[in-house]
């Protein structure tokens, strides 16, 4: 296993986490709402608070397993070496704007936590739950860190995953029933 493997697990196990709670959560909203005629007030800012998570902690893992939307019209058309080359440059900036993101967003937690507001439905003081958002871009900023590793050792051939390339493996690694058999 990799060293980071860990990591990856737990980052893993808390979306699934947070995916299954928004998930109870609302589903109990709507027994409560339609069986029987009552509403949980703290719903919907509760699910709000784990979809901000999800979002948030779900930008590393689209990081780490290549998921995140790019065009790359013109760097397939670059020579390895040079498709190579702004891989790394467009990574260094993607690690530059994590940064500058992570700075504005420990500023806001801080200043939430200075004000000490409650939550709108909740008893929580409103910085707890906008901690995902520092939180999120410090993860981005190691998986960006882990990219820019794997382009610099070779491990890696480009900042963006490849779609096509995948669907071939799915192809090749799945039996196929002969054409005009049904599936």
């Amino acid at each position: 296993m990799k060293p980071t493997s860990w990591f990856s697990r737990l980052e893993e196990g808390l979306l699934a986490l947070l995916l299954a709670l928004m998930t109870l959560v609302t589903f109990a909203q709507v027994i409560a709402r339609y069986v029987f005629n009552y509403s949980f007030v703290w719903a919907l800012e509760l699910v709000m608070f784990l979809f901000a998570g999800l979002i948030f902690i779900g930008i590393s893992y689209g990081i780490r397993v290549g998921s995140h939307i790019g065009v790359d019209a013109l760097v397939r058309t670059l020579s390895e070496g040079t498709a190579r080359v702004v891989a790394i440059v467009a990574t260094l900036l993607c690690l530059v704007y994590t940064v500058i993101v992570f700075i504005g967003a420990y500023v806001y937690v801080m200043k939430m936590y200075d004000i000490g507001i409650l939550a709108q439905d909740m008893p929580v003081p409103q910085w707890m739950p906008r901690v995902v958002l520092p939180l999120g871009y410090a993860l981005a900023f190691v998986r960006f860190g882990q990219v820019l590793y794997r382009l610099l050792t070779g491990q890696q051939a480009s900042l963006l995953g490849d779609e096509v390339e995948d669907a071939m493996k799915l192809e090749a690694h799945e039996e196929l029933p002969p054409p005009g058999a049904a599936r």
